[in-house]
This record gives structure tokens, C-alpha cells and sequence, in this order.
């Protein structure tokens, strides 16, 4: 694991490696040996395995985090979508979690996924579908208590049909903001992955009554061919002090 509050990154000095080309092997595919070659020449793959985090993805959160400053020292979180870990990993890091690894009852940071993951200090883990009905009951009753930040990674298989997958993306976003408005603390923050052009208006529209700030980001560490961004919601302003719906 990576040193706790280290930034992190995928352009240091220690990160200069030769770009390397991947043969088509008889069994192997043309798609998967640009996958391959990509992973290989990849410098947020590479950082990932030289600073301890177990994807690139946790590089995405890091620079969120920067930008919105969304983590804290004993702030309360819970990540949606979390196997392999990379995300859990940067919230314990930068919460302090991964310093009380023997108090689990604290409940400081909850991963949650439909499968396994392999434990991380100060880390509680829960594993469900959460698009199974009484899912974010579960969740609320594994946290036992309000929390500072709802995290949403979760992403369904791609069909390659874009409004179908969009639609997905969009069903996954708005079953966290639900678990997000049950469970937030007021000012307390959202995010969740979304696909590029944004998150749907209907939905955006209800993020905007129930958050004082909401916005787009696409981070450096999500790759430049893929469609996906974030909406990063700030300021819960609580379930009693939303702002009246637009007419």
C-alpha cells in the first residue's frame, strides 16, 4: 500500500519504462492484444504496482480527492463497487482508517461488492449485489450510522450498445444517490461514475435540489478512449433542506 496521503502519480522519474509491442499469438485475438499492449505500455498500470495499489483506478479517486477535496482524517465512507480495492485503498489512506485496523466495529470505511475482495487495514467489507432489493438497507445497517461521503465505482458489463449501456450507468448512479440520501451526513458528499455527456437531467436535476455544488470530471487517469467521467456532488444539504424543484 502506498504511503498514507502520498499523492501519487504515473509521471515521475520512477515511472519511465520502454513502450513495448505485443505480438498477435496464434490463440490470442487482435482485440485483446491491443488490451494487452495497452496494459503493458499503460504508466497508471505501472505506477499502480510500484506504490502498492491494486488498480489504476485508485489513481482516478486520488486526483478527485485533489480537486474536490472529498477525503479527510476520520471522515466516514462507504464505496460502492469496490473490488479489486484501489478506491478503498486511497480512502484509508487518506481517512485514517487503515490506523484503526483492530477497531472494526468503528466502521470508519465499508467496501461493497458482488465479489470477493481481499481484505485492507481499517477496511470492513461487505459482499452483495447491490441491485438486489434491500440492498442499501444492508449497507445502512453494516455502516450503523451517518457517513461523510457515498463513493459509486459500480459500472455493469458493456453490450457495446451505447444508449443501452448508458442507461445502465444511469440505473446504477441513481441506486447510489439513493443510498446516498438515506445515509449522508449534511454537507457530506457523492460521486459516481458516469458515462461522457454527462448524467441524465432528470437525475441531475435531483442532485442539484438535495447538493449545494455538482459537476463533471473527467480524470488524467481515465483512459482517453473511454467514455466514462464523474459527477461529483458536494454540500448534502440533508433530507429536510433541499432546494425547491425548478417549475
Amino acid at each position: 500500500m502506498a504511503a498514507s496521503g502520498k499523492k501519487g502519480g504515473a509521471g515521475g522519474s520512477g515511472g519511465r519504462h520502454l513502450k513495448t509491442r505485443v505480438k498477435t499469438a496464434r490463440r490470442r485475438t487482435t482485440s485483446s492484444s491491443r488490451w494487452l499492449q495497452r496494459q503493458l505500455n499503460d504508466p497508471y498500470v505501472h505506477a499502480a504496482k510500484r506504490e502498492g495499489y491494486r488498480s489504476r483506478a485508485a489513481f482516478k479517486l486520488i486526483e478527485l480527492d485533489d480537486r474536490f477535496h472529498l477525503l479527510a482524517r476520520g471522515k466516514r465512507v462507504v464505496d460502492l463497487g469496490a473490488a479489486p480495492g484501489g478506491w478503498s485503498q486511497v480512502v484509508a489512506e487518506r481517512t485514517g482508517a487503515a490506523k484503526r485496523a483492530d477497531d472494526d466495529a468503528d466502521g470508519r470505511a465499508l467496501a461493497v461488492d458482488l465479489i470477493d475482495m481481499e481484505p485492507i487495514p481499517g477496511v470492513r467489507f461487505l459482499k452483495l449485489d447491490f441491485t438486489e432489493e434491500g440492498a442499501d438497507d444492508a449497507v445502512m445497517a453494516a455502516l450503523g450510522g451517518p457517513v461523510d461521503l457515498v463513493l459509486s465505482d459500480m459500472a455493469a458489463p458493456a453490450t457495446g450498445h451505447r444508449p443501452t449501456d448508458h442507461l445502465r450507468i444511469v440505473y446504477l448512479c441513481e441506486l447510489a444517490l439513493d443510498l446516498a440520501e438515506r445515509v449522508l451526513k449534511p454537507g457530506g458528499a457523492f460521486v459516481a461514475k458516469v458515462l461522457m455527456g454527462g448524467t441524465e437531467a432528470d437525475l441531475l436535476k435531483r442532485m442539484k435540489r438535495h447538493f449545494r455544488s455538482v459537476k463533471h470530471a473527467k480524470p488524467d487517469a481515465s483512459r482517453k478512449d473511454s467514455a466514462e467521467s464523474y459527477v461529483v456532488a458536494t454540500g448534502f444539504r440533508g433530507p429536510d433542506m433541499q432546494e425547491p424543484s425548478e417549475k
